[in-house]
C-alpha cells in the first residue's frame, strides 16, 4: 500500500511539473500586438521621379493626460508631440514625393501664403496634429513554475491637412497604434521584464503609419504649382528648383489665376479654373537648396501685369 502511495505521489509531481512547463509560452520581446497597417498603392509605387510638392509640418501637441498632469515637467511636456512630428516627416520624406519644411508655430499659417512672393520657398500645405491619447498597462500570468509578464503601450494621433492659401482643412483623421513586449521565467530561468521605453515609440509609429498613406494620397491629388516672383535679364524667376525635381529644359504652362469666390453655404473659399496664357522653359537656376529659384524663358504667349496674378503648372 505504501509503495502505491509513493508511486501515486511521484506521478502527481511529474504531472504538475509538466503542466507548469506547458503553461509557459515561448519567450518573445517587443512584439507588435496589432496587425500591420495597410499600405496603399501610393506608397508601394516604384521610386518617384516627378515634381515634388512642398509641405510644411507645423506644431504637433501632446494633449494626453500625462502631458497636462499636475507634475508634468516643462522640458518633456511636448516630447511625444515632437516625436510624432518627426516620424510623420520621415514617412513622407521616404516617398521621395515631397520637400518637407518645418513650421513649429501655427502663427506661420498666414505667413506661409506670402513666402511664394519672396525668395524663400513657401508650402502650399501645412500639416498640424496632436497626440490625443497615450497609456501603458502591465499584466502577469503566474503558473506553478512559471511567470509571464506583458507590457503594452497604446497611442492615438490626430492630424489635419490645411491648404494655406484658403485656410481650408482638406483632410483630417485619427489613428491608433499599440505595441507589446513579453518576458517569461520558468523555474527562475529567463529574462526579467524591466520598463521597456521603446514601446512608446513603437505604438506612436504604428499610429502614424496608418495615417501616412492617406496623407500622401491627399497631397498628390492636388496639381503641382509654383509662382513667378520676379524678372531678371529677360528671364522670369519661378519658385522651386532642383530640390523639387525641376530640370533644365523642362516646360511649364503659365495660367492667370482664376477668380476667387466664397461659398455661401459653407463659408469656404473656392478658386475658379485659371486661363492658360503662356508656356515657358527652364534655362537654369539661382540660389541654393530649398531657396533655389528657376530661370524661365518665355516660349509662347504673353505675361502682362503683376506677376502675382499668375500660377505655373506642369505642361
Amino acid at each position: 500500500m505504501k509503495q502505491q502511495i509513493k508511486i501515486g505521489t511521484l506521478l502527481l509531481s511529474g504531472a504538475l511539473f509538466l503542466g507548469g512547463c506547458a503553461t509557459s509560452p515561448t519567450a518573445t520581446n517587443n512584439r507588435i500586438a496589432t496587425a500591420a497597417p495597410e499600405v496603399s498603392p501610393t506608397l508601394q509605387e516604384q521610386p518617384y521621379h516627378g515634381l515634388k510638392r512642398v509641405v510644411a509640418i507645423g506644431r504637433f501637441t501632446d494633449e494626453t493626460k500625462r502631458a497636462n498632469g499636475l507634475f508634468r515637467q516643462a522640458k518633456t511636456q511636448n516630447k511625444m508631440g515632437k516625436q510624432a512630428s518627426d516620424i510623420l516627416a520621415a514617412r513622407l520624406t521616404s516617398t521621395g514625393k515631397f520637400v518637407m519644411l518645418e513650421r513649429q508655430d501655427l502663427s506661420v499659417l498666414k505667413e506661409e501664403s506670402t513666402f511664394d512672393k519672396k525668395s524663400l520657398q513657401g508650402a502650399r500645405y501645412l500639416i498640424v496634429g496632436s497626440v490625443s491619447e497615450y497609456g501603458r498597462e502591465t499584466t502577469s500570468d503566474v503558473g506553478v513554475f512559471s511567470r509571464t509578464k506583458r507590457q503594452r503601450a497604446y497611442a492615438a494621433v490626430n492630424i489635419r491637412l490645411i491648404d494655406v492659401q484658403t485656410s481650408e482643412v482638406i483632410y483630417a483623421e485619427e489613428a491608433r497604434g499599440e505595441a507589446m513586449a513579453e518576458k517569461n521565467r520558468t523555474f527562475g530561468i529567463g529574462g526579467t521584464a524591466g520598463y521597456n521605453s521603446s514601446l512608446d515609440d513603437q505604438a506612436l509609429s504604428a499610429a502614424i503609419s496608418k495615417l501616412a498613406s492617406n496623407v500622401v494620397e491627399n497631397l498628390m491629388d492636388a496639381p503641382w504649382e509654383a509662382y513667378l516672383v520676379d524678372k531678371l535679364s529677360g528671364h522670369y524667376l519661378m519658385t522651386g528648383g532642383r530640390t523639387q525635381g525641376i530640370k533644365t529644359g523642362d516646360n511649364f504652362v503659365v495660367l492667370r489665376k482664376g477668380k476667387t469666390i466664397k461659398n455661401p453655404q459653407t463659408g469656404g473659399v473656392l478658386t475658379l479654373p485659371g486661363e492658360q496664357v503662356a508656356t515657358v522653359q527652364v534655362d537654369g537656376f539661382i540660389g541654393k537648396q530649398n531657396n533655389t529659384l528657376s530661370k524661365l524663358r518665355l516660349v509662347s504667349g504673353q505675361i502682362d501685369g503683376s506677376l502675382t496674378e499668375y500660377v505655373v503648372q506642369e505642361g
